[in-house]
């Protein structure tokens, strides 16, 4: 095997032999047969309950439905979109503080990122909904749903960033400094954007976790996905049809880009190869 086509993947996973793989195919065997049962008492335990009648599906038939929902996906989006902005602006700058030399700096980023990755979402969200307005600080409800999904995302992403720049081989850096380079343009310049190109697969599925935390949009009233399927199931009583409807295309949208991230770092691999 060529050397350069050796991933950590390949250090630690050995290839099954042919009863190893017998094995598997029986315990797959067995858990698809378990899964289909499960799926079947589930779906038996609705219809009993009536949950799977026609007045609870038909809502789907109509185009209103369909435009309240997209309304909604837009919302998501938008949020989505701003955070990941922020989250990472705030991942720079946390990670550059955490690789700063001086160790006042780097220690203060450090706490902060500690910080955003040991806080639940939820937690920042109240504070922005309930602590910021006590300072006078009123947002709207976009601001207040996108600074704290951001800012919790922000120390993950910080370390991701931070990864790719240590994945940076250090000989570059320092044949940059010997040829009168200052490390500011040799940050900028050659260190990171060999960097990001390592960590995009990163921060596409850093991504996925950001559009699953502005689920907590209801807790700032914001019409995004979420809040406006609790309308419709407020309206017409159809939790399950509606939370599976939502379920799926949260699936889709989080399929697609764990697709585009796993396309993204092959791409790489093979431009690395060739």
């Amino acid at each position: 095997m060529n050397n350069k086509n050796i991933t950590i993947r390949d250090y630690l996973y050995e290839a099954p032999g042919p009863k190893t793989k017998r094995y598997i195919t029986i315990g797959t065997v067995l858990s698809l047969i378990c899964v289909a049962w499960l799926i079947y008492v589930i779906i038996r335990l609705f219809y009993e309950n009536g949950q799977l009648d026609a007045k609870y599906w038909s809502i789907f038939t109509r185009a209103t439905t369909w435009r309240f929902f997209g309304k909604g996906l837009l919302g998501t989006l938008e949020v989505s979109l701003a955070a990941m902005l922020v989250t990472f602006s705030l991942g720079m700058i946390m990670m550059i503080g955490r690789i700063n030399r001086n160790k006042v700096i780097s220690t203060i980023a450090t706490v902060f990122i500690e910080l955003s990755r040991g806080i639940p979402t939820l937690l920042f969200i109240y504070f922005f909904f309930l602590a910021v307005p006590q300072f006078g600080l009123k947002l709207p409800a976009f601001w207040k749903i996108t600074l704290p999904v951001a800012i919790s995302a922000a120390g993950v992403t910080a370390e991701t960033l931070r990864s790719g720049v240590n994945a940076v081989p250090k000989g570059q850096r320092e044949a940059a400094i010997s040829l009168g380079m200052r490390d500011h343009t040799v940050f900028l310049k050659i260190i990171f954007p060999q960097a990001f190109r390592i960590v995009i697969p990163g921060l596409i599925s850093e991504l996925v976790i950001v559009l699953k935390d502005t689920t907590f949009a209801y807790v700032v009233s914001y019409a995004d996905l979420m809040q406006n399927a609790r309308v419709m199931i407020s309206n017409y009583d159809a939790l399950l049809s509606v939370y599976l409807v939502v379920a799926v295309i949260y699936i889709l949208i989080n399929y697609g880009l764990n697709k585009l991230s796993v396309y993204l770092a092959n791409r790489r691999k093979r431009m690395q190869a060739g």
